[in-house]
């Protein structure tokens, strides 16, 4: 059970930290900077799956995918015009553990998926939040694309469930809810990394040290208990509780 003070602490912070101004420096933001739903949904989710590591360095990287596919990410993808730029087999390094022959890789995957289905929402459909992720997981490892995306839910798949928050919640000046009508934000799992896991602790909301998927669904339920009917606004109240912290630390 959470404590009455820790519950109004992350109230507070939810309401203070959702807001435009989270959008900036956030990977969230390229998918605020292109227009039509389907290039909403496939530059969110290239963006999302370069997020790891600095901020400094990976946002640069989605820029610079953003700027080959003139602001189109959905036809660039869809069309194959990323090919000019990637080739199979390369070595070279695009970004840590990702090189060039690793993205064409995942590009080749997910330009199947939408020649197929049309979007990736198209194809996860109407499901839970774990499902949600496991699908998406499912169709990335069978293509062989599962150095950038999990190959399978053991994992806390941070950035895949971080994607879903911005798909999925509505009414939100950050998340721009395109599959709301698909899957219930209340079972959206924490996108869960060794930073939030730490802030979490702090607060005695977990008590696992692994990023685990086991332990994101525990810290989920945990935050259930303040945002019963949308558990993620628990993510902004982590993500400043980190802030916080941070601005009171001494230099």
């Amino acid at each position: 059970m959470i404590d009455q003070a820790t519950r109004k602490l992350l109230l507070r912070l939810a309401n203070r930290y959702e807001n435009s101004a989270f959008i900036e420096g956030d990977p969230s933001w390229w998918m605020h900077q292109v227009e039509g739903a389907k290039n909403q949904e496939a530059t969110a989710f290239v963006a999302s799956s370069l997020s790891y590591g600095s901020r400094s360095q990976f946002m640069p990287k989605i820029g610079s995918l953003l700027e080959m596919a003139n602001c189109d990410m959905d036809h660039w993808l869809r069309s194959g015009a990323y090919r000019k730029h990637f080739d199979e087999g390369d070595t070279t390094c695009f970004y840590r553990l990702y090189n060039r022959g690793t993205m064409r890789c995942f590009f080749d995957a997910y330009s199947t998926l939408l020649n197929q289905y049309e979007s990736l929402g198209n194809y996860v459909g109407h499901r839970n939040g774990l499902e949600a992720v496991e699908c998406i997981c499912h169709w990335f490892a069978h293509q062989g694309a599962s150095i950038v995306v999990p190959k399978d839910s053991t994992s806390a798949c941070k950035r895949i469930c971080m994607f879903l928050r911005w798909m999925v919640r509505s009414d939100s000046p950050v998340d721009i809810g395109l599959w709301a009508d698909k899957i219930d934000k209340r079972s959206l799992i924490m996108p869960l990394d060794t930073h939030v896991l730490s802030e979490a602790m702090k607060l005695n909301l977990i008590h696992s040290r692994c990023a685990s998927m086991v332990s994101a669904r525990r810290l989920t339920a945990t935050l259930a208990e303040v945002f019963p009917d949308d558990p993620l606004r628990g993510d902004f109240a982590l993500f400043g509780y980190g802030i916080d912290n941070n601005e009171k630390s001494p230099a």
